[in-house]
């Protein structure tokens, strides 16, 4: 690959600085085995650009993040800027980042490794070898639609107002990649909303039905979001990928991770629309936060964050091979029994970030050859 293909790192805030080192390990050793070379640029963003800069994100940066073929994101946050005004709070520099680069579709993978299965406070039988991938809208809907905000009545009241609102095109983009993904999956698709009590799930729902004429190959059902979260719980495998809303994605993605027993296990991509060249513009991260109780100590868990790698190296760049050996290197870390402390069982070895990083590459150079 040309290494004129440009990354753009932002590590941001705690622990985010600290995982993203372990995928600059995975990047050099890529690039000197298997002549996978990029251009990597670094910047600031949340707490890290508001200390050098005033700003959780420069409009420098931003378009760094515009001209980049990928972002690969690490976290922001932290007490110590809690008391900012909200269009100041790190996290703004997040939400900059979705909205200009118009990343609309959300892919949350929920994947139970086998090494794993007893993390998740479900029973073994119900999680083993689950797979899911959700796609949540992520521009539009309840946090975006206008009006919104808080105002004071005549009669002295305050009310708080959010409107739920959706066009066919935003529907259908996301939709879209909903199918494309179960295409290349097992050729399922949930979608999920509210249409038995909401207009935008009215419409949601008939735009999907429709769309669904372009992918004859695809299982198409509908399920009420309320119902989905109780599916997820109860019988989990039934689903292969489940596209919704901002609001519904929100909550079944996160209730969705907690199947696979930790947070720090969890990956992340956003994706924007393919230009006349196939390129979107992406953004990948870990769900995980910064996490500033354990920052700086050597032991958050940076496989969430190989795993976003591996995310970009598949959806940004085509490189399913190196993709899966990421993956693939990581199941069989687990496998030894390597453990960071969120992932602590009994009889198996706890190891550092660094360690669990530099195993992850050790475990690539040996299934590599």
């Amino acid at each position: 690959m040309a290494a004129n293909r440009r990354i753009l790192m932002l590590p941001g805030d705690g622990i985010g600085i600290e995982v993203m080192n372990q995928v600059r390990v995975a990047l050099d050793w890529m690039a000197k085995t298997r002549g996978l070379g990029f251009d990597v640029n670094e910047g600031k963003v949340g707490g890290a650009a508001l200390e050098a800069h005033g700003v959780p994100l420069t409009d420098e940066t931003m378009a760094d993040a515009m001209a980049s073929d990928a972002v690969l994101f690490g976290a922001v946050g932290g007490p110590k800027w809690d008391s900012l005004p909200f269009e100041k709070k790190p996290e703004r520099g997040l939400l900059r980042l979705r909205k200009d680069m118009d990343l609309f579709a959300n892919l949350r993978p929920a994947l139970v490794f086998d090494a794993l299965v007893d993390a998740s406070t479900l029973k073994p039988e119900i999680v083993r070898g689950l797979d899911i991938m959700i796609v949540r809208e992520l521009t539009g809907g309840m946090y975006f639609g206008k009006p919104r905000g808080v105002e004071t009545l005549a009669n002295g009241e305050r009310r708080g107002v959010n409107t739920h609102v959706y066009t066919t095109s935003e529907i259908v983009r996301v939709a879209r990649v909903g199918f494309e993904l179960a295409l290349k999956r097992n050729k399922r698709l949930c979608s999920a909303e509210k249409a038995n009590v909401m207009e935008a799930g009215v419409l949601w729902r008939e735009e999907v039905t429709k769309l669904h004429a372009e992918y004859k190959d695809v299982a198409l059902t509908h399920m009420y979001a309320d119902n989905a979260a109780m599916q997820l719980v109860r019988n989990p495998k039934q689903f292969d990928v489940i596209v919704t809303d901002n609001l519904f994605g929100d909550m079944l993605s996160d209730e969705a991770a907690m199947l696979t027993g930790s947070l720090g296990m969890l990956p992340s991509a956003s994706l924007g629309a393919p230009d006349s060249h196939g390129r979107r513009r992406a953004l990948y991260e870990p769900v995980h936060g910064s996490a500033p109780d354990i920052a700086g100590k050597d032991m958050a868990n940076p496989l969430a964050m190989l795993l976003s790698f591996a995310m970009m190296l598949r959806y940004s760049f085509d490189r399913e091979e190196d993709a899966q050996l990421v993956e693939r290197a990581i199941h069989a870390t687990l496998a030894r029994g390597l453990r960071t402390p969120d992932i602590m069982q009994p009889g198996m070895t706890k190891v550092s970030t660094t360690e669990m990083g530099k195993a992850v590459v050790a475990e690539m150079a040996k299934l590599a050859g």
